[in-house]
């Protein structure tokens, strides 16, 4: 294909970072495209960690078509590794390809390279430029900022509800409130994620597996289940295939040991109050290089979550129906006055099938 401009070639950039979608964490997802003459002459996205990184991938397919980058352009969503981590950093490949000019989408928030790797290849002598398309290679990698920035990973919560906000009828019946697009669009978002996490309460009542199905995957995200007193039944669907993380409150040994021998892993994260201390859970799975996080949950973990600060983002889907009474998306408590209210604001809005789907992000710091 010809490419007539930079904004054109830092798209197919961004749409060969997107390939990566559920392989490359815990880096980012990175797209990597050579140019010369307006001619695609070499294209990669990062592999699973440990292997090639977007640039590396790029200048090998252009080597496999016989195609020389030297003095040719190369368009990355994010700024090219200077270190040595699990691989050779990426600004030494490309100043050793000769290539004539970088242009990146963005700086990497890393600490290891935040403005390193450009500075590298001017030092080489290479022209580079960065900030194009830079808020579309930010939300490619969201959850990656959130980590390197804040220490945490990026949070994101899904929910269904009927246009009235029922998630379920009084006595739990919920399925299906929501249309086949709906769900599956909702197992993509799962498979994007680095973690799944739900509560006891949901393990509970609707015994689920919290896998992502009817989507090509190359892996599972990892489960996890808040359950502050290990009530969870050794036989729950959710322990079966992965191993699990369960996080707690409070000490259990024999049921501890019994997770443990199954393959699973527990964490103990007690509060003043004796329940999972939700903040500190967060910053462990930070420390874990986890990335994004998708919360499948019920009414009284998801008020938990927005109520101790936990969460970024809401994934809504609302069905064009009306329930009535029934159980809401949220247990929050009923507030005195309105400035008390939980504010958001919509960030994208689109039509899944016959349902509504609604990003709406909360006034919490966000990485940028």
């Amino acid at each position: 294909m010809q490419i007539k401009n930079d904004t054109e070639a830092m798209a197919l950039a961004l749409e060969w970072a997107a390939k990566g979608m559920t392989i490359t964490a815990p880096n980012p997802r990175v797209g990597c495209v050579i140019v010369r003459d307006g001619e695609v002459i070499g294209a990669g996205h990062t592999q699973p960690a440990g292997q090639a990184h977007a640039e590396i991938q790029a200048l090998r397919d252009a080597a496999a078509r016989g195609n020389d980058v030297r003095g040719a352009t190369a368009y990355v969503t994010l700024e090219p590794c200077s270190h040595y981590g699990r691989t050779p950093p990426c600004s030494k490949a490309l100043v050793e390809a000769g290539l004539g000019r970088v242009v990146a989408a963005m700086g990497d928030p890393n600490p290891l390279v935040a403005g390193r790797g450009m500075a590298q290849l001017e030092a080489a002598g290479i022209a580079t430029a960065s900030g194009l398309l830079a808020n579309e290679a930010h939300e490619l990698n969201i959850g990656f900022f959130s980590r390197m920035q804040r220490g945490r990973p990026w949070v994101r919560l899904k929910t269904a509800a009927s246009l009235d906000g029922m998630t379920a009828l009084e006595n739990g019946e919920s399925q299906w409130i929501t249309g086949p697009e709906a769900r599956q669009d909702g197992h993509a978002w799962r498979a994007r994620a680095c973690v799944i996490l739900t509560g006891i309460g949901t393990v509970k009542a609707d015994d689920p597996q919290l896998t992502v199905r009817g989507i090509d995957t190359p892996r599972q995200p990892r489960r996890v289940v808040v359950d502050s007193r290990l009530e969870i039944a050794l036989d729950a669907k959710i322990l079966q295939g992965e191993p699990c993380w369960i996080v707690a409150a409070l000490p259990h040994p024999d049921k501890e040991a019994q997770l443990r021998a199954a393959g699973h892993e527990v964490i103990l994260l007690a509060n003043h109050a004796g329940k999972v201390d939700l903040p500190a859970l967060m910053l462990e799975l930070g420390r874990r290089e986890i990335n994004e996080v998708h919360v499948e949950a019920g009414s009284k973990l998801n008020a938990s979550l927005v109520r101790e600060g936990c969460v970024d983002e809401l994934l809504v889907y609302l069905a064009p129906s009306l329930i009535g009474a029934g159980q809401g998306m949220f247990a929050l408590p009923p507030l005195k006055r309105l400035a008390d209210k939980v504010n958001l604001r919509f960030h994208d809005v689109a039509m899944v099938g016959a349902d509504l789907r609604v990003l709406a992000r909360l006034n919490n710091e966000e990485p940028t």
